[in-house]
C-alpha cells in the first residue's frame, strides 16, 4: 500500500500543527499547472479554432449542455464549478495513471484515492446545493422532502426517508470516488507484482504460467481503469447538476 502513503516532502509547521508540503500537495498542484496549460492553450479565442481550441471547446460546451438539460436555463450560473469539479477529477484520475515510477526515486500520487479529497470535493457539491436551495427557497426549501402526491398516512414515512436519502449523497459522492479510484489501483499493483515474481522465479516455467498471463491482464485492467478514470469524473459532475437541480427547481 506505499503507492497510498503521503510522505512529507517539506516539513513545515504553523502554531504547533503540521502543515508540511507532501506528495498529495504536489500532485494537486501538478492538477491545478496541468488544467492551467490546458485551458490557457486553448482560450485564444481564434475564429478559424485548432486542435487546442477545439478540445478545450468540446470539454467546455460538454459540461454546459450536461449542467443546461439538467438544471435548465438557470444552470448556466453553475458551469464554473461543475466544470471546475469534472477536470479535477479527471486530470486527477489520469495523472495518477501515469508511469512517473520508470524514474528512479520518483513515485506517482492519486490524489483521489484518498478519502480526504474526495470528502472535501463532494462537501464542496453538497454545500452549494444547501446554500443555493436555502438562497432561492428560504425554509420552502424543506418541501424537498415531501414529494409532490405524497398520502398523508404516509407523512411520518416518506420525509424521513428522503431526508436520510438526502444526507447521504456527500458520502456516495466522496466513497464512490476514492473506492473505485483505490480499487483499480490495488487490483494493478497485485498484477504488477505477480509479473515480477514470476520473473524472479528460479523455475524458468513460472514466467510463462505466471508472469505471462498477469502481464496480459494487467493491460486490459489499465484499458479498464482509464476508462473507470473518465468515467467517475463524469458521473461526479453529473450528479451534481441533478443535485443543483433539486435546489433550483425543487423537484
Amino acid at each position: 500500500m506505499h503507492q497510498f502513503q503521503i510522505e512529507p516532502i517539506a516539513h513545515l509547521t504553523l502554531g504547533g500543527y503540521d502543515i508540511s508540503f507532501t506528495n498529495s500537495s504536489l500532485f494537486m498542484l501538478l492538477v491545478l499547472g496541468a488544467i492551467w496549460v490546458f485551458m490557457a492553450g486553448g482560450m485564444k479565442g481564434a475564429i478559424v479554432p485548432g486542435r487546442w481550441q477545439a478540445a478545450v471547446e468540446s470539454v467546455t460546451g460538454f459540461i454546459n449542455n450536461m449542467v443546461s438539460s439538467s438544471v435548465g436555463p438557470e444552470g448556466k450560473a453553475y458551469v464554473p464549478l461543475v466544470f471546475s469539479l469534472f477536470m479535477f477529477i479527471l486530470v486527477a484520475n489520469f495523472m495518477g495513471m501515469m508511469p512517473f515510477g520508470i524514474v528512479p526515486g520518483v513515485h506517482g500520487f492519486t490524489v483521489t484515492s484518498h478519502l480526504t479529497v474526495t470528502a472535501i470535493l463532494a462537501i464542496m457539491s453538497f454545500g452549494t446545493v444547501l446554500v443555493v436551495g436555502l438562497w432561492r427557497h428560504g425554509f420552502h426549501f424543506f418541501a424537498l422532502f415531501v414529494p409532490h402526491g405524497t398520502p398523508w398516512w404516509l407523512m411520518w414515512l416518506i420525509p424521513a426517508i428522503e431526508l436520510f436519502s438526502f444526507l447521504i449523497r456527500p458520502f456516495s459522492l466522496a466513497l464512490r470516488l476514492f473506492v473505485a479510484m483505490t480499487a483499480g489501483h490495488v487490483l494493478m499493483k497485485v498484477l504488477a507484482g505477480f509479473v515480477i515474481n514470476g520473473l524472479n522465479a528460479e523455475a524458468a516455467w513460472v514466467g510463462a504460467v505466471v508472469s505471462l498471463p498477469s502481464f496480459i491482464l494487467m493491460i486490459g485492467i489499465t484499458l479498464l481503469e482509464l476508462l473507470v478514470c473518465a468515467i467517475q469524473a463524469y458521473v461526479f459532475a453529473l450528479l451534481t447538476s441533478l443535485y443543483i437541480n433539486d435546489a433550483v427547481n425543487l423537484h
